[in-house]
């Protein structure tokens, strides 16, 4: 509550559930099953956050992933319906290609890329991923691409990005 008992003014934010994962790991009992929750909020307006929450149910891993994705906002640069330039950018094993297109065209996008960039606000884009079709690794590389983008580019360079932080190797 805010002072002289004015309720909290409602969120703008729009949250969208990508993923849900059943989880499962052996213990000295049995097996404990788990959840895990791909999330992202996102205004339309320039805004998004993305977040994995994981709980021992569904409704406790989404709260999470969506108290995460608050935590974790970005704004992006929108020039009309679309973004100011050409990216391309590499994380993990994922590779995405971000293309601005002309108004009309629509958001031409596939898997979990496409609620990302409609929680931003983007209606006009031609995007390509490539490399893996894990949808973590997919929405963290369009998350990172997205807040790579410049309001202001050089006029005819493609920017290509990698990502600085790499994902914890798996040990076998």
């Amino acid at each position: 509550m805010l002072p002289n008992n004015q309720p909290k003014p409602e969120s703008d934010l729009e949250e969208t559930v990508i993923q849900v994962k059943r989880v499962s790991q052996k213990t000295k009992g049995g097996n404990t099953i788990g959840f895990s929750v791909l999330t992202v909020i996102g205004n339309k307006k320039g805004r998004i956050g993305i977040g994995l929450g994981k709980g021992p149910d569904v409704a406790s891993a989404i709260r999470k992933g969506f108290t995460q994705a608050k935590k974790r906002q970005i704004t992006v640069p929108i020039k009309g319906y679309t973004i100011p330039h050409k990216i391309v950018h590499k994380y993990g094993a994922a590779k995405i290609m971000l293309k601005p297109a002309l108004p009309g065209t629509g958001l031409i996008a596939g898997g979990s890329v496409r609620p990302v960039l409609a929680a931003v606000g983007i209606h006009d884009i031609i995007a390509k991923i490539q490399g893996t079709r894990n949808a973590i690794t997919n929405v963290y590389c369009v998350f990172e691409a997205l807040q790579n983008l410049k309001t202001s580019p050089e006029p005819g360079k493609e920017t290509l990005t990698k990502s600085k932080s790499k994902p914890t190797p798996k040990i076998k």
